[in-house]
């Protein structure tokens, strides 16, 4: 009995179908056929009852499912360990202005991740991956950035973006009926300034250019309470508090999403690195990204 066999075991569970689980495993069919059943000739059991139009799990295979799945968690476990035993060497890990909550948790298994104090725009930060100024960060990125840089990147988070306005009526808006902010600064607002354009075409909201430090604070709420319409917050705010007077509106038709990726060297080999990729974001899920009204702009990694 090998661990390989216990994965193609859950896969076929899964899917309840040989054709589908050899597409997801990357293994031909009667490969995966065959491995199934030497599995069955090693526990003494058969797994899965089949014939030419359904298979299913026999009582013993729903018996054993739940069983395979701890222990290849756990097998999993001891291999992000023995990584990070493998190799001490911090990982250096740059950010714009969020990070997984649960960062420490999920990563102090496997790597010491060493958090840079240093906090730079998503382009800065990705740059600073490309020429080994860190070894990860978490940022905004488009796809010709990634292969500009010769990077990689998984997707680790979401923001779904609202509106700030004046007054007190918090019921959705259509991002038509919204103003999104374009600033002067384009060193440092370049990534925002890129996605403002695209949902501004896109959605057919109001692309408005405001002087440098625009975007966030202050001056981002005397902005709103001049336009007198509602104004797309930028990701930055996103949990900050809202001065007396002002409110968040949620915007549909679409709903617009701003995406964290993780990124790494194309060329990376440290285990220590790819074992902290794979602990940050193995779980994460699709984050709404797919739902039918959900928008991202074009160019955007996880956009389909």
């Amino acid at each position: 009995m090998e661990l390989r066999q216990l994965r193609y075991f859950v896969a076929v569970a899964e899917e309840l179908n040989f054709g589908r689980a050899a597409e997801r495993l990357l293994i031909a069919g009667p490969s995966l056929s065959q491995q199934i059943k030497a599995l069955e000739r090693d526990l003494g059991v058969r797994l899965f009852d089949r014939d030419r139009r359904s298979v299913s799990l026999t009582p013993a295979g729903e018996a054993l499912l739940p069983h395979t799945r701890s222990l290849l968690e756990h097998a999993d476990d001891l291999r992000r360990r023995a990584r990070g035993l493998s190799d001490p060497e911090p990982v250096r890990l740059g950010y714009v202005n969020w990070l997984p909550p649960d960062l420490t948790a999920r990563t102090s298994a496997v790597a010491q991740v060493h958090v840079d104090t240093w906090v730079a725009p998503s382009h800065s930060q990705a740059a600073r991956v490309a020429d080994g100024g860190l070894d990860l960060a978490v940022c905004w990125v488009r796809t010709e950035d990634l292969r500009r840089l010769g990077l990689r990147a998984r997707l680790l988070g979401a923001d779904r973006l609202y509106a700030v306005a004046a007054g007190k009526d918090t019921s959705a808006v259509a991002a038509r009926e919204t103003v999104v902010l374009l600033d002067d600064d384009t060193t440092s607002w370049s990534s925002w300034n890129a996605y403002a354009e695209h949902l501004s075409q896109d959605t057919g909201a109001r692309a408005v250019r405001v002087a440098a430090g625009g975007i966030t604070g202050a001056a981002f709420h005397g902005h709103v309470r001049r336009l007198g319409r509602p104004v797309v917050n930028s990701p930055k705010d996103q949990s900050a508090p809202l001065p007396p007077g002002l409110v968040r509106r949620p915007v549909v038709a679409p709903e617009i999403h701003w995406t964290w990726s993780l990124v790494w060297r194309e060329d990376e080999d440290r285990k220590a690195v790819l074992a902290v990729v794979d602990a940050l974001c193995d779980d994460v899920g699709d984050l709404g990204l797919h739902g039918p009204d959900a928008w991202l702009p074009d160019g955007d990694p996880y956009r389909r």
